[in-house]
């Protein structure tokens, strides 16, 4: 049976036009499938910031005024370090210390892929028990995992079968904090997420993803990558952008309607000036239909 979606924000700042419509199309295509939808709080990078308190009450807020409702309780990554130690353990001798800088990786390493991931090269991989202690002492150590140019095989719903190499990628930084990449598998996994909606600039990790969630013991979820909103010169919609967050453009006059209408028409769901609400996107979204391409914002 079909579990659940999730929408995973960052409390880093507001959320400006292209995380709204990124989080309605989480509860389209949740609605559209039957399954619930929840909500969690990635603030790995963001436990030192006194603003992040703030700015996730900022962000519930504007989710709750689109008419977002979220199954069960919200999940901070903040509060889950114990559950990502114990992932990180139960995957045994697959996991190993690693002491290269960035520079020493971007040296060492292949060529960037087109989204500019350096594939790791492998350089701490088989050091010795002496070469690893040697190294502790000059700095702390990162944890890789050992995917060692597995390939791996998704399905998306809207960009169909991709297919890429999983390299030794980090689990843990040097610095402590939790890899992007290992906790939102962990934390899907415990929330029983089995269809992931997000932006597409994020497409080339999934098949590590998949891979990794297959080594923990679980099951790969869907996936539906839909297409970033630009500004007007073609780059990724950003806050500095101007009134591109609820707040903003309600200081300009425009309602949470007209919002939603701007997010249909981008969709194909809404008319010219339609104004509208979330339960008329539910009606008339097809998760077939989504459009493929960016769409670009010059104004409600």
């Amino acid at each position: 049976m079909p579990g659940a979606g999730r929408y995973a924000p960052s409390p880093t700042s507001q959320l400006h036009l292209g995380n709204l419509r990124t989080a309605v199309l989480c509860d389209l295509f949740a609605h559209a499938t039957g399954r619930e939808l929840r909500l969690r709080i990635e603030d790995l990078d963001t436990t030192r910031v006194r603003a992040a308190a703030g700015v996730e009450r900022e962000q519930l807020a504007d989710l709750a005024a689109l008419g977002l409702r979220f199954n069960g309780p919200v999940v901070r990554q903040s509060e889950r370090l114990e559950a990502y130690a114990a992932a990180a353990a139960s995957l045994g001798e697959g996991v190993y210390e690693c002491f290269c800088t960035r520079r020493e990786i971007a040296e060492a390493a292949s060529a960037p892929h087109g989204d500019g991931y350096r594939p790791y090269p492998g350089t701490c991989r088989d050091l010795s028990p002496a070469e690893r202690a040697a190294r502790r002492r000059e700095r702390p150590a990162a944890l890789r995992i050992r995917g060692e140019g597995a390939r791996q095989t998704v399905h998306d719903e809207l960009h169909g079968e991709i297919t890429g190499e999983v390299d030794d990628f980090v689990l843990r930084r040097g610095d402590g904090v939790w890899a992007y990449n290992f906790a939102v598998v962990v934390d899907d996994l415990a929330m029983g997420v089995d269809q992931v909606v997000r932006a597409d600039d994020l497409l080339s990790s999934a098949p590590r993803q998949a891979w990794l969630a297959e080594r923990l013991g679980g099951q790969a979820p869907s996936y539906a990558h839909v297409p970033l909103v630009l500004n007007a010169d073609g780059v990724r919609l950003a806050k500095r952008d101007g009134a591109v967050s609820l707040a903003d453009l309600a200081a300009e006059g425009h309602t949470v309607d007209d919002v939603l209408g701007w997010i249909g028409r981008s969709l194909g769901l809404t008319g010219p000036g339609e104004r509208t609400e979330l339960g008329v996107l539910r009606e008339r979204f097809d998760p077939a239909r989504t459009p493929r391409d960016p769409v670009v914002f010059t104004g409600l």
